[in-house]
């Protein structure tokens, strides 16, 4: 069971900013990935342009990775040390477990981190572009599943969501002080 203090700790352990994930100087970023690793546009696209081909030929020996899960390759030439690709799930109005998906990808993207020694992390709005994901309802499923996996993995000390546009921001930092709110 869960103190009140761990899940404060973890609350304490998410922050929220405007950026470019290319440029995030953490020990992994996570990839709004597709099964196939082929890139794409967007965040996946981004992050295969910014670290080069060797992210892509990593990719292609692993080959494909299931909604919900995560893989993790090297980074090329972006500043962090690994990439984690996380398939989220391509919305379908909310009856296709994508809620569970979504959810899944987070925490199984922070295991893979902790595994590899990593201990800073920062996210993409996995899902909410192509995939259909709409923001107010990724919002707090991925940050309660950030928060659950930070629970159980305390070594990693701090996970950023980077966003591109102010309207995904604000929309994340409405849904963690809900988050925050019901915690206390």
């Amino acid at each position: 069971m869960q103190t009140d203090s761990t899940q404060a700790a973890a609350n304490e352990r998410i922050e929220l900013a405007l950026g470019d994930i290319t440029s995030e100087h953490v020990d992994a970023i996570v990839n709004a990935a597709n099964s196939g690793l082929r890139g794409g546009g967007g965040v996946d696209g981004a992050i295969h342009r910014a670290g080069g081909p060797e992210i892509m030929a990593q990719c292609r020996e692993i080959g494909y990775c299931a909604p919900g899960e995560a893989v993790i390759t090297g980074a090329g030439r972006l500043p962090a040390r690994f990439v984690i690709h996380a398939v989220g799930p391509v919305w379908k109005g909310g009856g296709a477990d994508e809620e569970l998906l979504l959810a899944s990808c987070h925490e199984r993207a922070l295991e893979l981190a902790r595994e590899h020694g990593c201990r800073t992390v920062a996210f993409p709005a996995v899902s909410t572009g192509a995939y259909g994901y709409p923001p107010e309802l990724a919002a707090p499923v991925a940050l309660a599943a950030t928060i659950e996996a930070l629970k159980r993995l305390p070594r990693i000390e701090k996970v950023r969501f980077v966003f591109v546009d102010e309207g995904l921001l604000d929309t994340y930092e409405r849904a963690l002080a809900r988050l925050r709110t019901h915690a206390q």
